[in-house]
């Protein structure tokens, strides 16, 4: 994230402080609400790392800054809502100047991303930054009126619309909510004077719902837990920078204890700093667990907030075969189950095909199969990984063309004391097979006809390390 900002909530003659750190990607999002404006301040230091720019720079929506090496980040800052009611939301953003009376130097544009949903799961900030999830609102529009936002233009009254390129419209169309929704606001300036001095604006919340109770537009107690959204990282990500300037009572703070719960049970077994200087915490990878700070105020009273981190691997699985001749009496359709070590948010494929969510995959080809598998939360995916399923093709084409040209029971070699033999559909014996060729689709030299054929499988399978006697009787088809 290009950014060094803070935010100062302003209602009345209350003053709440917060500052967000410089870090990657937008986990370190302000929580805020609608019961006052946002002054944010940015100084284009920090991380521009937040996006896949390969990704990004072909939405149509976020482009590249003014300046090159910014690439779609140039002084930027994040905040994070959550719905409080169903309703409309809306905001405004307003360029102020470095110094008061002065000229305004900064153009900020935005995007939105969101609804998401706490309960599943998801790594907001990953699918964010990858691209996998788009903005719902953006605008890269020129501010002519020094202001930009969703809902009312408050300087000429021009209502926002869907998000055209070149539309020349700073404002997008309102955003119906629903309580409980998780949203990101990404706020960029794309237009500054690139001399490090601090660049402001103020945001404001707005619409129907802010107008009807802005206390409650906003779910505030998202502001309580000021460490933010529990994160998932990779193992090699840089490090997390957790702040507790960001809790309700700011700088005022007399004490700060930051703890660690490695297994994440309720046991904060290690005190890892104390003092009140200690306004930082950096969690480097692959230190997983649970986080708490606890702040004591100048005012005398005490807040605390805790945060789980997990750092996830390129993921590692077992294969286990269900259903084959070794594993099962089940010798056809043939089923396999991947087991991968770790609890993340896994897909699978196998054979180059595509991925589901599902580890049990049915009717899988006989033979020599591949599988992968894919963290969704980006931390990587395996090479593919061979497995082995013992049973027979349904068909062959014993046509020369060196595909399928001869059939087999493929993975034999596992069986224990195997022999095949192969028959007409009126029951006369063909072959007993060299189970290091297969058969061709000869008889005595000669060719034989498009037909289905029969063979019988003989072999002692292991059932619970005792060798039992098992006989598989089947048809496949030669296709000419």
């Amino acid at each position: 994230m290009r950014a060094l900002f803070s935010a100062i909530c302003v209602f009345f003659l209350t003053f709440i402080t917060a500052s967000a750190q410089n870090s990657p990607d937008c986990r370190t999002a302000i929580p805020v609400c609608a019961d006052a404006p946002i002054m944010g301040v940015t100084d284009g230091s920090g991380d521009i790392d937040d996006f896949d720019p390969e990704v990004i720079t072909q939405t149509g929506c976020l482009e590249k800054g003014s300046v090159s090496s910014a690439n779609i980040e140039n002084n930027t800052g994040w905040f994070v809502f959550r719905a409080g009611t169903d309703g409309q939301i809306g905001f405004d953003i307003e360029a102020l100047p470095v110094t008061p009376g002065g000229t305004i130097t900064a153009e900020w544009d935005f995007a939105l991303y969101g609804p998401y949903d706490e309960t599943t799961g998801q790594n907001y900030c990953t699918i964010i930054g990858d691209g996998t999830s788009q903005p719902i609102r953006c605008n890269y529009e020129y501010n002519d009126t020094g202001f930009t936002g969703i809902g009312v233009n408050p300087v000429d009254g021009r209502e926002g619309a869907p998000f055209v390129k070149s539309s020349q419209n700073t404002y997008d169309e309102w955003l119906d909510v629903t309580a409980g929704e998780i949203y990101y606001l990404y706020i960029n300036n794309y237009n500054t004077n690139f001399d490090e001095d601090p660049e402001s604006f103020i945001l404001t919340f707005t619409g129907s719902s802010v107008d009807d109770d802005q206390n409650t537009a906003l779910d505030c107690t998202l502001r309580d837990e000021f460490l933010g959204l529990d994160i998932v990282a990779c193992e090699g990500d840089p490090d997390i920078t957790l702040s507790a300037l960001n809790s309700p009572v700011g700088p005022n703070i007399s004490n700060i204890t930051w703890e660690y719960d490695a297994d994440d049970d309720g046991t904060y077994e290690t005190v890892l700093a104390t003092g009140a200087g200690q306004t930082e915490l950096t969690v480097s990878s692959p230190n997983s667990g649970r986080y708490r700070v606890t702040i004591e105020s100048t005012f005398g009273n005490t807040i605390t907030d805790d945060i789980l981190i997990t750092f996830y691997g390129i993921p590692n699985l077992s294969v286990n075969v269900l259903d084959d001749f070794v594993n099962s009496n089940q010798t056809d359709p043939y089923n396999v189950e991947f087991i991968p070590d770790g609890d993340g948010d896994y897909e699978y494929a196998i054979n180059g095909g595509e991925f589901q969510d599902d580890p049990i995959f049915y009717d899988v080809p006989p033979g020599l199969n591949t599988v992968i598998i894919n963290d969704k939360n980006g931390c990587g995916t395996s090479e593919p990984i061979e497995f082995l399923i013992v049973g027979y093709p349904k068909f062959f084409t014993p046509n020369g063309d060196g595909v399928h040209d001869n059939w087999n029971v493929y993975g034999v070699e596992q069986l224990s004391n195997p022999i095949v033999f192969i028959f007409d559909r009126y029951g006369k014996l063909l072959k007993q097979l060299d189970l290091n060729f297969g058969w061709d689709g000869t008889f005595n030299g000669r060719e034989m006809p498009s037909s289905d054929y029969w063979f019988r499988l003989d072999y002692d399978r292991d059932d619970e390390g005792v060798l039992v006697a098992t006989q598989v009787r089947r048809h496949f088809s030669l296709v000419r």
